[in-house]
């Protein structure tokens, strides 16, 4: 437990001190009593040194400010341990599934949406908790439906849900976790038979490999995805699957395919100015968006026809998609100081810490962390 409450910690990059200053601020906005500023100070350590067991109100605010589950921040959950006593409870599971109607999967894709906007807007760290849950009923509903016409349904709702708790876990560092909820994904959408959110969840797990430091595997990952969706998938999620391999195919030095790779991105898109893809909710995708994707890969392989593509992708960009903003200003950092401009590097830089403080990225924040290496 000690290690890896310290680790979350240092991910943040919070000291103890901030760390006292944050459990306070966020009971405070919850009415939830805590210890005062000196005894927290006294708390954190014995919990970092083993000394002191973390109480379920502690562990509740520590999930919401790291983004990180039970398991990840102290131990491995104790099995529970269910008392066999015949078919009653199965079939009383089965009946409760049974009556899952269609307008109860609604409300659980509902849920998603509202948990998709929160996330854009205010980052992943504090949705740990109804994340999970809402997955589990999910999860639930499918095990214990029977006819396929009762799974299919709950089973596009739990890869809509289970894609964007991977983002969620990648954008805070959990890239275990974000690999797992890739695959249940990748499973819910094999089971529902809907290949948009296979090729979906293909895709994202190409970006838990690249952060792994395995680019070469998540190019090929990410074009694996591309001919699993086929002819069956919509233009805007094509386009976002070749964008995919273009950025991807810039961390791995790989130019000429990447320029390729954001010439079908282009060719493919639908024209206007509509962004949310009406077969494929989680998917964002217009000229400007792509724009922004075109100058992060550029800005990777150094080319100086970043900047004008990035500077007209910040005007305009949604001010709602925080941590995408927040990327944005790191490629426009990244771009600066490829030509040696490091005054503008570093307030774009400023900006990125800011907005990625806002959304607790760890994500972000280790990519902040290395380009400032380089001023």
């Amino acid at each position: 437990m000690a290690e890896r409450l310290r680790q979350a910690r240092k991910d943040r990059g919070w000291s103890q001190d901030r760390l006292v200053r944050e459990i306070v601020r966020h009971a405070d906005k919850r009415l939830v009593d805590v210890a005062s500023p000196a005894s927290l100070k006294v708390y954190i350590s014995e919990w970092e040194n083993g000394r002191r067991q973390v109480s379920s109100t502690y562990a509740g605010i520590l999930r919401a400010l790291f983004g990180r589950t039970d398991e990840e921040l102290f131990a491995a959950p104790t099995p529970s341990v269910e008392v066999a006593d015949g078919y009653g409870e199965l079939i009383s599971r089965i009946d409760a599934a049974r009556s899952l109607s269609l307008g109860m999967v609604d409300t659980m894709l509902h849920q998603t949406e509202l948990l998709r906007s929160f996330d854009r807007q205010m980052g992943a760290s504090a949705l740990v908790d109804q994340m999970q849950a809402h997955l589990n009923t999910l999860e639930d509903a499918l095990t214990f439906a029977v006819l396929p016409d009762a799974r299919r349904p709950v089973a596009t709702a739990l890869a809509a849900a289970a894609t964007l708790a991977a983002w969620q876990a990648l954008d805070a560092g959990a890239v275990e976790r974000a690999w797992r909820y890739d695959e249940l994904g990748k499973r819910a959408a094999a089971e529902a038979e809907q290949p948009m959110y296979l090729a979906h969840a293909m895709g994202e797990q190409a970006y838990v490999l690249a952060e792994a430091g395995r680019v070469e595997m998540a190019v090929d990952l990410v074009r694996e995805a591309q001919r699993a969706g086929g002819s069956k998938i919509s233009p805007r999620l094509t386009s976002w699957l070749f964008a995919a391999e273009a950025e991807l195919c810039a961390r791995a030095g790989l130019a000429d395919d990447c320029r390729k790779a954001l010439d079908r991105a282009a060719a493919v898109l639908p024209p206007g100015e509509k962004a949310r893809d009406p077969d494929m909710l989680s998917i964002f995708l217009n000229a400007n968006h792509l724009a922004r994707w075109r100058g992060n890969a550029l800005a990777i392989l150094g080319e100086d026809t970043a900047l004008a593509e990035l500077y007209a992708a910040l005007q305009q960009m949604d001010p709602t998609f925080t941590r995408a903003t927040a990327g944005l200003r790191c490629d426009l950092a990244q771009a600066h100081l490829a030509r040696g401009e490091y005054g503008q590097a570093k307030e774009h830089l400023q900006h990125a810490r800011l907005l990625a403080n806002r959304t607790g990225s760890v994500r972000q924040r280790k990519r902040i962390e290395g380009l400032t290496g380089r001023l």
